[in-house]
């Protein structure tokens, strides 16, 4: 996704440890600080091309402008997309990753700390007839909204604003960042509603006592991806932590760029940045190690995304497989071995993009799981599975699918009562969910199609219409790229 022209493999070595020439002292320590980080390890997802060796983009340290090369395996694993934006200037961009670094940071101490914020007095408010036109509109249709100062005291240009639902009890906290206090409420505002209508407002969870739950880092993970996470009572305290600022880092984008840098500094945080200027569009990614991180650098061992690629070709096998049963348990076995998370994405897991509505879509390990056990003959461990994926997997389903589900779990609980017999009730259940679900789920518990809506793909993956989609426009850049360097 960000492999450019620019990049760089570096060989693996003879004792697999991570080559020279990538990353700097600092980073070492910040990403291994045992010691016990492996070059294989830090190949990336997308290529899995351990022949080839280590994919890497060149960083600028800003502290000494030296090139420093980070794998993209890091990026990945580490960053998501926290740290990427575009701008009419580098400066414009640049201004904008950085603000983008300090709002998820900021945001991230103030729930997991369980930060109590200073309300942003009416009078300064009222500078800015269109937020307040927006909060009257919002309010007026039942939804009470707090403004909050979440500078931490002056300390970072960041902006909370926090919507509850009454009708509901469940509440929602949105974050902006940017040097101009004006510029960082307006986006907090936006924000509420961005991508979503008022009908969509029931997605959010009400505020909790739970310290441990809400300082979980699955609880920042889930702020990160949609906001849905659970906030803390304590961010509502009528006493704040911090008193109100009405701060102002604005200034030109370049002295914004360096008044950010110096707050970097201030935290004693090193930034790595790579500047695009392509078809004349500036763009930049801005690593900022122990600030912008999003998932923990142990991640790199512990829950890396190249740890589930050598089943590619496995997993892709399954729905025109004829393995034995044994071989078929003996699969769920080596996911826990491989210490294979149940709620892992099988598409994320080996590097594929199936498109929507069908059985790759959302196919989770546990429910790959609950497959391989209706493969394998066990139907009380396909229970337990299936169980799993209705709690855990099922809201992400077409009707189809739910419905196909609905049908399984009941017979399998059917197979259950041995005082029943089963033919007994088949009329109810073809009535119920249909003959063609009825038979789909009656094939899968006789091992005869167990892998339900999982259709063929090639090795090549050119029956995925998606993915090759993405590789064509990826192509089309690059050739765009080079007539434009000619």
């Amino acid at each position: 996704m960000f492999i450019t022209q620019m990049k760089k493999w570096f060989p693996l070595t003879d004792d697999d440890a991570v080559p020279e020439g990538l990353l700097d002292a600092r980073l070492r320590q910040f990403y291994d600080p045992e010691g016990e980080l492996c070059g294989s390890e830090l190949v990336d997802l997308q290529s899995s091309n351990s022949e080839r060796g280590i994919c890497a983009l060149p960083f600028i340290r800003q502290s000494d402008k030296t090139p420093v090369y980070i794998p993209v395996n890091i990026i990945a694993n580490l960053y998501a997309s926290n740290g990427m934006s575009a701008g009419n200037t580098q400066n414009e961009a640049r201004v904008q990753g950085l603000s983008e670094v300090f709002e998820r940071y900021v945001k991230n101490r103030i729930i997991s700390e369980r930060i109590s914020l200073p309300k942003i007095p009416h009078e300064v408010l009222a500078r800015y007839p269109a937020v307040i036109e927006a909060i009257t509109t919002l309010e007026k249709e039942g939804f009470p909204i707090f403004s909050f100062d979440a500078s931490l005291g002056g300390q970072f240009p960041v902006i909370c604003v926090v919507l509850f639902n009454p009708q509901n009890g469940t509440c929602f906290a949105s974050f902006g960042a940017h040097p101009d206090f004006g510029v960082a409420l307006e986006r907090t505002v936006t924000e509420l509603l961005q991508g979503r209508s008022l009908k969509d407002l029931d997605v959010f969870n009400p505020p909790s006592f739970d310290d441990e739950e809400v300082g979980d880092h699955t609880n920042l993970e889930t702020h990160f991806i949609d906001s849905s996470g659970l906030i803390s009572w304590d961010l509502f305290k009528k006493d704040a932590d911090y008193p109100f600022v009405d701060w102002d880092f604005s200034g030109s984008t370049e002295e914004e760029f360096h008044t950010l840098m110096s707050l970097c500094q201030q935290c004693d945080a090193e930034v790595y940045i790579m500047d695009y200027n392509h078809l004349g569009v500036y763009a930049c990614r801005i690593l900022v190690p122990g600030l912008s991180d999003i998932y923990p650098a142990e991640d790199l061992q512990l829950a890396n995304n190249i740890m589930g690629v050598h089943w590619r070709d496995t997993i892709l096998s399954l729905p025109t497989s004829h393995g034995t049963k044994e071989e078929y348990l003996s699969l769920i076995g080596q996911f826990d071995e491989d210490g294979l998370d149940d709620f892992t994405r099988i598409r994320e897991m080996i590097g594929i993009a199936p498109g929507k509505d069908n059985g790759w879509s959302h196919l989770r390990v546990g429910e790959l799981k609950s497959m391989l056990a209706l493969a394998g003959g066990d139907l009380e461990q396909a229970l337990v599975w299936v169980e799993w994926t209705q709690d855990f997997n099922a809201s992400l389903f077409t009707p189809a699918r739910q419905n196909y589900y609905r049908c399984l779990h009941n017979l399998l609980l059917l197979r259950e009562e041995h005082e029943r017999e089963p033919a007994q009730y088949m009329e109810a259940f073809s009535r119920m969910y249909g003959e063609e679900t009825l038979q789909a789920a009656l094939n899968a518990i006789e091992g005869k199609q167990p892998f339900y809506g999982l259709q063929p793909i090639a090795p090549s993956l050119a029956n995925l219409p998606v993915h090759q989609s993405l590789l064509a426009a990826y192509e089309k850049l690059q050739q765009a790229k080079r007539q434009s360097n000619k």
